[in-house]
C-alpha cells in the first residue's frame, strides 16, 4: 500500500523521502524498552515499600491498603512534577513513567500547571482532567461492566 503511493508521489518528493530515510535517526527500541521496564518496576516497587510501611504503623490490612497507597503515589507524583523532577523521568523512562498510576497524577498536575495563568476556576478547575478525563471515564465504565457481570455471574452461577 504504502509503495503504491509512493509511486504517486512527483520525483521531487520521492527524492526527498529517500534523504528523509537516509538521515532518520534509529531508535534504540531494546534500549528503551528495558528503561521503561526497569523504572516502571521501580516505581511499583516504591508503592510496595508505601502499602508495607502503612500496613506495619497504621494497622491497615492487605484488602485496604490499596487505596491510601495509590493516594500517596499520586501524592507524590504531583510534588516530583510540580518540582519539574518528574518530567525528567518521564524523559528518560516514556512508558515506565506514564503507564504506573503515577501517569495519571503527572497528567493532572501538568494540566494545571500548564493552564494555572488563567485562574483557578477557569484555568486550574475547567483543564485539570482534560488529558486524563479519558482515564478516569474508562475506569469507571470498566469498573461499571466488571460489577455488572460479578453481580450476574454470583446470583446465577451461583460462585
Amino acid at each position: 500500500m504504502a509503495d503504491k503511493k509512493k509511486k504517486n508521489l512527483p520525483p521531487s518528493s520521492q527524492e526527498y523521502q529517500a534523504f528523509q530515510q537516509q538521515r532518520e535517526v534509529k531508535r534504540p527500541i531494546f534500549k528503551n524498552c528495558v528503561k521503561a521496564f526497569l523504572v516502571g518496576g521501580f516505581i511499583c516497587f516504591i508503592g510496595q515499600v508505601i502499602s508495607t510501611i502503612y500496613i506495619y504503623f497504621f494497622d491497615f490490612t492487605d484488602q485496604t491498603v490499596g487505596n491510601p497507597t495509590v493516594a500517596t503515589l499520586i501524592f507524590i507524583t504531583m510534588l516530583l512534577t510540580g518540582f519539574g523532577v518528574y518530567d525528567r523521568i518521564g524523559q528518560f523512562a516514556g512508558a515506565g513513567s506514564a503507564v504506573p498510576v503515577t501517569g495519571f497524577g503527572n497528567a493532572v498536575i501538568s494540566s494545571c500547571i500548564e493552564h494555572r495563568t488563567e485562574g483557578f476556576v477557569l484555568g486550574v478547575g475547567s483543564n485539570m482532567f482534560k488529558l486524563a478525563g479519558s482515564v478516569v471515564l474508562f475506569g469507571v465504565f470498566s469498573a461499571f461492566v466488571v460489577a455488572i457481570i460479578k453481580t450476574i455471574l454470583t446470583q446465577w452461577g451461583g460462585f
